[in-house]
């Protein structure tokens, strides 16, 4: 079975658009490849963030990644600060890399170019740690969205850099891009992505919404003036992302809810489709609470941690050996 890896970094809540666009997916991957999933904690710090935020953030994730269906006898779930060998792996994979590649990186480029001050070393070194948190591990494969490809670009390169000048130690992943329509776009602006950092809280879902907020959410959703309910995601973005939600939650295909809808208003659709939504929050914020309730966060935890300790501490063993730290052969 080939083995795949994601983090998700707990700078916020988690929204629709997650569990849509990856979480539900990887459902689905973990019985298809050996899944490591973690929370990046130790990325969350290149900004400022309070350490009781950090704490609940990271205990919600967990909690709605395992409500969610994330099955821990499947997938290896745990911190990334319990993990020693990133940070070790993290600075060795700072000393491969070159500051031009750096400055490329998305998120330092657009904060620069926007004239941000402030900026953290952390914030302009961390795909350094990113491609630490790859390359531990051995993935064949890693999801991401668009906007990360670059990363796992970035961790190529140093993987085969680290190979050519020590010797084959890495395995090159390959970026797994999600498939077209998983995708979730902005209640209020559907040409945007729903983000956990979206200013105009009317315009995402968080999954911790109360159930009768989120419903109030879709039925103040921006739509258009065409009046048809058809799949246009070009002419009509706001119908169209409306109608992915309704077909990610149910199962059921685009197609079927457009020919269902057909002659029916725009109130009517987002009444059904607000209903859903009431529906998955309510079960999903059940499980949740239970999850919370029982304990079973710590356990899962100490399990993940011992299982990517044994891997993660074998990879840098071997790192630490061919770059010299150790004197013994």
């Amino acid at each position: 079975m080939e083995r795949m890896l994601s983090a998700i970094k707990p700078t916020g809540r988690l929204t629709l658009g997650n569990y849509i666009g990856a979480i539900r997916q990887f459902v689905k991957f973990q019985d298809e490849y050996e899944m490591y999933i973690f929370i990046a904690n130790e990325h969350a710090i290149t900004v400022p963030i309070e350490a009781k935020e950090l704490r609940q953030n990271t205990k919600d994730l967990i909690a709605l990644y395992l409500a969610s269906g994330i099955d821990p006898e499947k997938t290896t779930l745990f911190l990334q600060s319990d993990v020693d060998a990133h940070a070790k792996l993290g600075w060795v994979m700072t000393c491969m890399s070159y500051m031009g590649e750096l400055q490329r990186m998305t998120q330092y480029k657009s904060k620069t170019a926007n004239g941000e001050t402030g900026i953290t070393a952390g914030l302009f070194t961390y795909p350094c740690l990113m491609a630490a948190d790859i390359l531990l591990y051995d993935p064949k494969y890693v999801p991401v969205g668009i906007d990360q490809k670059q990363h796992v670009e970035l961790t190529r390169d140093l993987a085969e850099r680290f190979n050519n000048r020590y010797s084959d130690t890495f395995v090159l992943p390959e970026p797994l891009m999600t498939t077209v329509g998983q995708k979730i776009y902005s209640l209020q602006d559907p040409t945007k992505k729903m983000s956990k950092s979206e200013e105009n809280p009317k315009g995402t879902i968080d999954l911790l919404d109360p159930p009768a907020a989120a419903r109030k959410k879709i039925m103040s959703a921006v739509t258009d003036s065409v009046g048809i309910i058809q799949y246009d995601p070009e002419n009509q973005p706001g119908i169209a992302n409306l109608l992915t939600i309704e077909s990610a939650l149910t199962g059921e295909s685009i197609e079927s809810i457009v020919a269902r809808f057909e002659g029916k208003g725009y109130g009517e659709l987002k009444k059904a489709i607000g209903q859903t939504v009431f529906d998955f929050l309510t079960d999903l914020q059940a499980r949740y609470k239970d999850i919370m309730a029982s304990g079973q966060i710590n356990e899962v935890l100490q399990n993940g941690a011992e299982k990517a300790n044994y891997i993660a501490n074998k990879k840098i063993r071997k790192v630490y050996k061919k770059v010299g730290f150790t004197i013994t052969k």
